[in-house]
């Protein structure tokens, strides 16, 4: 197999001052049977890699399918390469999980691929991206909107994922095919318009070739400078998260402070699933009222009175109602019951509470404050909402969330470690008291101790 010196070491170079394989090293080649995969394919064993393919049918293109599926069997065979196929029924995955058919099939073929690179013990994932991949992908971004992590093209390594031929591009891909006499398959789709990637191949960069013949150089150049900026943005970045974040979520303030603050917030809510609009609308709540809560697949967003808050989307279930002793609870509650003494005092802590026994109802029961809760607070003679009470205790939402209560029957009696209802109170007629002791349960730290 024939490759030009120049080409080869240009490619060697790469792998090399990227530090992405060695000689040692097992390849599993992603291979579809294109240009650039077949390519990719040649151009590691001429070099003298070990190699193995691995291709995926995903049976969206009919007999092109099955063609592709034939050809890399017989490539291989003659290549003498160890071939690994499997099949994906790629619409219906996509139709399942509600996502696009192309997320459906790069999902399900890094999957694969991983899971083959363990089995087969390879050591890297080798990927056909070239220089042209690279440019689609920063105008793609470009497009849709992005940080700055999005303007750096196609990264050459991504943990296990290495790409090789991001030195080259497509041009010299097909003439190095037709130099050795290679052939390859031609996938329909990329020669129509109907995804976005194949109109910007297609119809945009063509356009901007006719403005600056060099353009796709001209990006490059431009990611790599900002590959170099890239270093100091992430160490600006990571410091003002160090500022502004705590256990909870954001500070305002804080944030507000800082040079670029919706920036900042971008890279700290980006991760999490949020989109661009998203964080946009986040960041134009900070100066409103709280309570405005923004939902990604798996977090949550609450704008509060200084913080924004973050925690799990899907938070763990509580039963509704449980009782004192239970051991799923955060706490434990014990209780003592006593008879009235001259010399008895009512304990001033918060997490001590006393009532008169003969006004309860049994069984005592816990559980979540509810939306539309109410009591009478200790000391008053009026009816209050547990929510307005803890806004006037200047308790964030999601401290409110996490507030239990003990009831007796339908009544609460007690803001678990905050304060109990008056009308279960002791008083001159109380013969018999219920004195309970709030107990964090195995050091677990319960809100109000924090």
């Amino acid at each position: 197999m024939y490759l030009c010196n120049m080409d080869k070491r240009k490619i060697e170079q790469y792998i090399k001052q990227e530090h992405l394989f060695s000689l040692k090293d097992k390849v599993l080649v992603t291979l579809s049977g294109g240009a650039d995969s077949v390519a990719l394919l040649c151009l590691l064993l001429d070099m003298g890699y070990t190699c193995e393919a691995a291709h995926c049918n995903f049976h969206l293109r009919g007999n092109e399918s099955d063609r592709d599926e034939m050809f890399v069997r017989k490539l291989c065979l003659q290549l003498e390469v160890p071939l690994h196929i499997r099949h994906f029924q790629t619409t219906e995955e996509a139709t399942l999980r509600h996502i696009s058919i192309e997320m459906a099939a790069r999902e399900l073929r890094y999957a694969w691929f991983e899971e083959l690179r363990l089995q087969q013990e390879a050591d890297v994932i080798a990927v056909a991206h070239h220089k042209d991949d690279s440019v689609e992908t920063l105008l793609l971004n470009l497009i849709r909107g992005t940080g700055i992590n999005g303007l750096l093209g196609i990264r050459p390594k991504n943990g296990k994922i290495v790409r090789p031929l991001l030195c080259i591009d497509r041009k010299e891909i097909t003439e190095y095919l037709q130099e050795i006499g290679q052939i390859y398959v031609t996938d329909s789709t990329n020669l129509q318009d109907e995804y976005t990637r194949n109109k910007i191949r297609l119809n945009l960069l063509p356009l901007m070739q006719e403005i600056n013949p060099s353009v796709k150089e001209s990006l490059l150049r431009t990611a790599k400078h900002l590959n170099d900026a890239m270093q100091l943005y992430n160490k600006s970045i990571e410091e003002g998260k160090q500022k502004v974040q705590t256990g909870q979520g954001i500070r305002i303030a804080s944030l507000l402070e800082e040079p670029a603050p919706e920036t900042l917030l971008f890279e700290i809510l980006s991760p999490l699933g949020f989109n661009g609009t998203q964080i946009k609308d986040i960041f134009a709540s900070l100066d409103r009222q709280p309570g405005k809560i923004f939902l990604s697949k798996d977090w949550r967003v609450i704008k509060d009175r200084d913080l924004l808050l973050v925690t799990p989307a899907n938070l763990p279930k509580t039963p509704t109602v449980l009782f004192p002793d239970d051991p799923s609870l955060p706490f434990r509650l014990i209780m003592e019951k006593r008879e009235v003494t001259d010399n008895f005092v009512i304990p001033r802590e918060r997490t001590i509470a006393c009532f008169d026994a003969d006004k309860l109802k049994q069984p005592l029961t816990v559980r979540l404050c509810q939306q539309g809760d109410n009591f009478i607070p200790f000391g008053m003679t009026g009816r209050k909402k547990v929510s307005d009470y803890l806004t006037d205790r200047k308790f964030s939402l999601l401290r409110k969330e996490q507030q239990w209560v003990l009831c007796s029957g339908k009544h609460i009696i007690w803001l678990i470690g905050e304060r109990t209802d008056n009308r279960f109170r002791i008083d001159e007629n109380t013969r018999r008291i219920l004195i309970i002791k709030l107990i964090p349960q195995n050091n677990q730290r319960y809100p109000f101790f924090l």
